[in-house]
């Protein structure tokens, strides 16, 4: 039987490094991780705002359906393959990804409370929190460094899709979760909850 943990947050919250602890931590055997981020429709399918800029911070730029399907198969026990995102960055060469379905799955990603049906399918709801000055600061590291953005476009797509995508689709569920991760200086006393109950869960 497995056990389904879902963890979301603002864009900049941490999530990301939330999910590397976890895989140092954990052995791909009893924890698959799956993430939204790999399930972003193609460019031109995205909706572009009142200036043509794509915003790619709404729940419609995500498959929901097909990551749904995926998660489904994982539960079933079967192996899921897809090809990784790599958010338009010309620098970085996709690679194809595997998941193999174990006792623990993490579903991450900024919608996975909002969509109704993969969030009905947790059995256990995280949100990582952080100050809103602290996101833009890693916002603006991380799409520079790791995803080649120009800085204008960067502070651009913050202020007229990320906030307002945030406001409306991933604030309001922080009162549906069961473990809020406060993460303004660092969560590691969090982490150590949050990994002793997943090795109490394993047995």
């Amino acid at each position: 039987m497995n056990y389904i943990i879902g963890i979301t947050g603002g864009s900049g919250s941490g999530k990301t490094t939330l999910i590397r602890k976890l895989r140092k931590a954990f052995s791909t055997e009893v924890l698959c991780i799956i993430s939204q981020d790999d399930y972003y429709r193609p460019r031109e399918a995205q909706q572009q705002d009142a200036n043509g800029v794509t915003n790619f911070d709404l729940p419609s730029s995500i498959d929901d359906q097909a990551f749904l399907q995926d998660i489904k198969r994982l539960r079933a026990g079967e192996t899921v393959r897809r090809m990784e995102y790599v958010f338009n960055n010309p620098l970085a060469k996709a690679k194809e990804l595997t998941f193999e379905p174990a006792p623990i799955i993490i579903v991450e990603g900024l919608f996975v409370f909002h969509f109704a049906e993969i969030a009905e399918s947790m059995d256990m709801k995280v949100y990582v929190h952080a100050k809103d000055n602290l996101k833009v600061i890693r916002r603006i590291r991380r799409d520079q460094v790791e995803r080649n953005y120009p800085l204008d476009d960067v502070l651009y797509r913050y202020q007229h899709h990320v906030l307002p995508a945030f406001e409306q689709y991933i604030a309001p569920y922080k009162e549906d979760a069961d473990l809020v991760i406060n993460n303004n200086h660092s969560f590691d006393r969090a982490f150590q909850v949050l990994s002793g109950f997943l090795r109490d869960k394993l047995g």
